[in-house]
Order: structure tokens, then C-alpha cells, then sequence
């Protein structure tokens, strides 16, 4: 039997906490004078919580017979509530998995249930799950999915997933879900591999976790007798009732691509919902700048605004959370047996706690923010500033696919056919277009067509931060797309952008991996608003250009995709025009 995130304590260390109840040890924390949510029968209770080290071990009127060196928190006039859960964090969104963990601590989001596709597609299995155990030694909770499919084409996708590598992820007990499941289409179409991760999955009860964005009734049916358990793309109140009728939990979203919270719960509410047992809330994998308002108590903020009683607002990202996971004998709760993540408010009114505890451990108190300061050795699992050690030369700079991207928004991408003279050096100014390459980041193999929709006027931009880590270049001259490849060496890895003298308008330095910055949320957040201004300014329509170089080789979106195996039309499942070897 695979062990579950539930097996935390040592049997020593369960010993100790039966000695504090039986007033032979002292507990390590007392809050006093709290009141406190029951989660189960939603109501407020008063009473006592006393705490050993990381665990709650009793919740009621009495107090510690012993409190020898007990640190006591009066909690008069306040409100005590679980630590809150995001559960689909994408934790790679220019910041690394502890920059997330410690921002989103600091204002009660104590745990993160992350996507595993970095340190999946980067890492060997043996480095890749050492590091989720390093990861938990933090006050931050630390859980993990188990991906099925990787959003794109891969030159060596069987190696990846080969057996012995997703059973280690599914059987590792931070791992608590499978998917999510982008990759849906190619199991109803037959493929069998899939669907054996995915009964896997069940059998060491874990649930999955879908990507259905725009399913009807059909499809999800079908997705639930495959054994899905919730999906988070509900873009409406309708979408939510369906994935609930059909059996499964569903999140309402509030993402930088999709803020679609208060539309939701209006829908819903106009519809007489009252029923908020199977709904869950999710960030979605937002940028730093989106996340400048909070995490989980944002939207609790935001839900409430919509009409949501505070104690169902808090549950949909606890208990519920915690629940449908099948963890609610561990987190999610205010209750004996449970972590010790608790937040303390000054009023209903404020979700914001102005006290945090995650793991027993003081991460935010008197308003304060105090998550403990590490430096983590990253370098040790990989993550070294990109070197990219090889050049580009003049017929790299050879444009001949007729077939072009058409940018419609953030994330859609449709096929054009191009009508440009694309062997100019710079194309016109006035029209929508750049030239566009994907290049290995080993430099072994380059994609070139153009691009419509990104921007008129940028010069040269460079990109390492995508699914794969590939080099991205756009710009209107070839001379300046190998200006911001320049920079982009310079600076081992992020993202560049150059003007018409070579001169770095806006630079993202990302020196894990080119992929993460090891700065604060803030920090991060300040270079992501720059690069969006700088972007507006040249032409980039749209809200979040992080998203759009993060996704042109996803592959589970529409309509067609540049990957490490070519131009790919995803309807079809078809390299359009195959990549070529350098």
C-alpha cells in the first residue's frame, strides 16, 4: 500500500503528542480565548487549541495541565481558521516553488498543491523526488501532482514517460493527484497508457485532476467514467453546475487569463446555488504582478463580495480542499491530528490574517511577515544559470515555411499563410507581423516561420521561459533577434528585450534553468510590469505576454503550436512542418 501525505508523524513523535493531552509534557503553542471554525458543522466554537511542535493535539475548553516553556496566544476578538490551500499552483511562473510557498505563506495560503512538469521534464527521477522531500523541510506544505502527459511534443516523450518514472511520482506520498489531464482526447481515441496511469491513480486513491475547457455533457461523462474527479476550466456558472452533475468537484477560477470568479458566482447565484460543498478555488498558476492583491484570502475577499457566506468563502479553500483530496485527516481543518497551519484574523472582514502559523512555525504575526530565510541549494538539482554555449550564424536566419502564427489572444494560437517577403532583413513597420524562431536550447535543431499579433515594433526579444525551456525569438530584424539572443547569453537565461541599437529595454534574468528568478514576488512582479509596458508600447495587444511565450508550445490548446518536432496541428495531432536540424 503506497503511503499518503496522512502518514507524517513518527510513531515517537505521536507518543509525545498522546503525552501532552495526558498533561505529562507540555504542548509547544497555546492559543487561548479562540474563536474558531468547525469546518464540519460550519459554525463558530470557542475554546483553546493547543499545539506540539507542528500538529494541533487538542481543541476544546480545557488548558494544559503543563506549560512549561508553552509560548500562549491570547486570541480575544480575533477569528481562527484553517491555513488555506491552493490547489492547482503552478509554482514556475517566473518566481521558483519556495518564492510562491513563502509569499503565499505570509498571507495564509500555507499550502501548495504544485505542477510537476519542471522538475518532471528537467530532472532525473531520482534528483526530481529527493528535491520534494528537501522542498517539505520548509514551513510551507509542499504537495505535488503526477503529470500523465507534458502539453507538447517531445523529441524523446517515451523516455520521459517511461514506467518506472510515473510509477515513482504516483507511489511518492507529496505526490497527491494525478494529472492534470490535457492529454484527454488521446485516451477516448484508444491510447491505452494513459488510462493505465490514470487507474493507477485510483487504485493508490488519489484523484484526478481534468482540463475540459469548454466540455459538454458528453465529453465530461465519458471523463468521469474514466475516473476524473474535478476540473478547474469552468469559464461559467453552466460549466460549474455540469462538472458537479456529472459527480465531480469543481474550481472556480480567478487567473490573470481567466479572472472569471465574479461572473461565476453571480451565474451561480442567479441560478439559486446555495450548495458550496463541491466547490474549490484556484489562482491557476498567475504571474507575479496578478498576485499582488493575495492568494487564497483574495479570493475568499472576492467570493464573499459575490455573495458567498464567509465560513462556505473559507471552506472552499480548506476543508473542501482538503476533502476532496482525502487529506482531511491531516489539513484542512481546525481540529486535534491535524498540521498545525492556522490563520488568525482580526475581523470577518479581512481574510488577510494578521497571524500565520504553518507547521507551528510564525510566518506572519502581528502583520508582520517572518517565513524563516534560506538559501536553497538549487545548483545541487540542477538549476544552474543557462549557458548557452553555441552561436548563431547567418543561415540560421532562413525563412521558408508558408505557414505562419496568428496570435488571437494570450494563449490561442491559428495557422496564416504568409504573404511576406520573409528573406528581408527587417520586415515593414507598418505591417503585423515578425519573424519568429524556436531554436533547442542545445542548440541541435531550429523552427522558423513569422508571426502575427505579438506586437508592430519589437526589435528583437528573446525567451527561455516556456514548457521546455527552448529559445524563443521575435522581432521585426533578424539583426535584432540576434541581438536579444546575445543578451539573452549574456544574461544565462530569461527574457530580453532589445531596441533598434542593440540597447536592453527590458530584461527578466531567470538564472535557474532560465526558467526562475530567485527573487521576492515584488521584485519579480516589478520586472514582469516593466516587460509588459515595454511590450504595450511596441504593439502586444493583449494582458499577459508571460502566458503567451509560456504556451506557443502547448499543446493543449488550440489551434496549432510550434514544438521540438515542428509546427503541430493540435486538432489533427499532425507535425504540420518538421523542425529543422541545425
Amino acid at each position: 500500500m503506497v503511503k499518503g501525505f496522512s502518514h507524517y508523524w513518527t510513531k515517537k513523535e505521536v507518543r509525545q503528542q498522546l503525552s501532552v493531552i495526558r498533561g505529562e509534557i507540555s504542548p509547544t503553542k497555546v492559543i487561548v480565548n479562540a474563536k474558531w471554525l468547525n469546518s464540519i458543522r460550519k459554525c463558530w466554537m470557542e475554546g483553546n487549541i493547543w499545539i506540539h511542535h507542528d500538529r494541533i493535539v487538542y481543541v476544546g475548553k480545557e488548558l494544559p495541565h503543563k506549560k512549561n516553556g508553552t509560548e500562549v496566544i491570547d486570541a480575544t476578538d480575533n477569528f481562527v481558521v484553517p491555513g488555506y490551500i491552493e490547489h492547482h499552483a503552478h509554482p514556475f511562473q517566473l518566481y521558483h516553488p519556495l518564492t510562491l510557498a513563502q509569499y503565499a505563506s505570509e498571507r495564509g495560503t500555507t499550502t501548495l498543491i504544485n505542477d510537476n512538469m519542471v522538475f518532471f521534464l528537467l530532472l532525473n527521477k531520482k534528483k526530481a523526488l529527493t528535491l520534494l522531500d528537501c522542498l517539505q523541510k520548509t514551513p510551507a506544505t509542499m504537495l505535488w501532482w503526477a503529470r500523465y502527459d507534458v502539453q507538447t511534443e517531445l523529441a524523446n516523450e517515451h523516455d520521459v514517460f517511461a514506467y518506472s518514472n510515473i510509477k515513482a511520482w504516483l507511489d511518492h506520498p507529496y505526490v497527491v493527484q494525478g494529472g492534470e489531464l490535457t492529454d484527454w482526447p488521446k485516451v477516448l481515441q484508444g491510447d491505452d497508457s494513459i488510462l493505465h496511469w490514470m487507474l493507477e491513480t485510483k487504485d493508490v486513491r488519489k484523484p484526478i485532476e481534468g482540463h475540459f475547457p469548454g466540455a459538454g455533457e458528453k465529453t465530461l461523462t465519458q471523463m468521469a467514467l474514466l475516473g476524473v474527479d474535478g476540473d478547474h476550466e469552468s469559464m461559467s456558472g453552466e460549466d460549474i453546475l455540469r462538472r458537479i452533475d456529472v459527480g465531480m468537484t469543481a474550481s472556480v477560477r480567478y487567473s490573470s487569463i481567466r479572472p472569471d470568479l465574479p461572473k461565476i458566482m453571480r451565474e451561480l447565484h442567479e441560478k439559486k446555488f446555495s450548495n458550496y460543498d463541491r466547490l474549490l478555488m484556484t489562482t491557476d498558476g498567475s504571474p507575479p504582478s496578478f498576485l499582488e492583491n493575495g492568494m487564497m484570502d483574495h479570493l475568499i475577499e472576492l467570493a464573499v463580495e459575490q455573495g458567498v457566506p464567509f465560513i462556505e468563502a473559507v471552506n472552499m479553500c480548506t476543508y473542501n480542499v482538503a476533502r476532496h483530496y482525502h487529506m482531511d485527516d491531516c489539513i484542512g481543518m481546525i481540529a486535534p491530528g491535524r498540521l498545525a497551519n492556522i490563520n488568525i484574523l482580526s475581523s470577518l472582514s479581512t481574510p488577510l490574517p494578521k497571524d500565520v502559523l504553518a507547521k507551528g512555525h510564525w510566518v506572519r504575526k502581528n502583520g508582520i511577515s517572518c517565513f524563516p530565510v534560506q538559501k536553497f541549494p538549487w545548483d545541487k538539482y540542477g538549476f544552474e544559470p543557462l549557458k548557452l554555449d553555441w552561436h548563431l550564424t547567418e543561415k540560421d536566419f532562413h525563412f521558408s515555411i508558408p505557414l505562419g502564427l496568428e496570435l488571437v489572444n494570450e494563449v490561442i494560437i491559428k495557422p496564416y499563410r504568409i504573404k511576406m517577403d520573409l528573406t528581408l532583413e527587417e520586415l515593414p513597420a507598418e505591417r503585423d507581423e515578425s519573424f519568429f524562431m524556436l531554436i533547442d536550447r542545445y542548440g541541435k535543431w531550429v523552427v522558423s516561420t513569422a508571426i502575427k499579433g505579438f506586437g508592430k515594433n519589437i526589435h528583437g526579444l528573446a525567451s527561455s521561459f516556456n514548457n521546455t525551456g527552448d529559445i524563443i525569438l521575435i522581432g521585426k530584424s533578424k539583426r535584432g533577434l540576434l541581438s536579444a539572443f546575445e543578451q539573452l547569453k549574456k544574461q544565462q537565461g530569461g527574457i530580453a528585450l532589445v531596441d533598434n541599437n542593440g540597447e536592453v529595454v527590458s530584461s527578466i534574468p531567470l538564472p535557474l534553468g532560465g526558467i526562475m528568478s530567485e527573487l521576492s514576488m515584488d521584485e519579480i512582479g516589478e520586472q514582469e510590469k516593466q516587460l509588459k509596458d515595454a511590450l504595450k508600447q511596441r504593439g502586444y495587444l493583449y494582458h499577459d505576454p508571460v502566458y503567451s511565450l509560456l504556451f506557443f508550445n502547448a499543446t493543449h490548446l488550440p489551434y496549432i503550436r510550434v514544438t521540438q518536432m515542428g509546427i503541430f496541428d493540435v486538432k489533427k495531432k499532425k507535425v504540420l512542418f518538421p523542425s529543422i536540424m541545425r
